[in-house]
């Protein structure tokens, strides 16, 4: 499954280059901040497999405006480096690699 080229940007990490997105509009769940805000890494020249990363912030556009940080470049570095310690191999494919990061988000309601 590839990402959409539109919205997505450009990061490398150790000399590889990837791209990366989050979802501009939430979920009904992330709406509600029922559950938190995820966003897609690939390889950018070969795609394969996806790194979908759930974070432990609401989604920014949420329906009840509660304050969410953006996520930065430094930490999606951050989570390919995690995420490839753990066994993901992008240029390969196969389903997508699942890291979830939310501990410590907490559901509205």
């Amino acid at each position: 499954m590839a990402l959409v080229k539109k919205g997505a940007r450009r990061i490398t990490v150790d000399g590889v280059t990837y791209r990366w997105r989050t979802r501009g509009r939430p979920t009904y769940d992330q709406g509600l901040v029922w559950g938190p805000l995820t966003y897609a890494v690939e390889h950018a020249e070969t795609p394969g497999t996806t790194l979908v990363v759930t974070t432990d912030q609401p989604h920014p556009s949420n329906s009840f405006d509660i304050p969410a940080r953006p996520v930065l470049p430094a930490e999606v570095a951050a989570t390919i480096r995690t995420a490839r310690a753990k066994g993901w191999t992008p240029e390969k494919p196969g389903s997508p690699f699942l890291l979830n990061q939310a501990q410590g988000f907490v559901p509205a309601g």
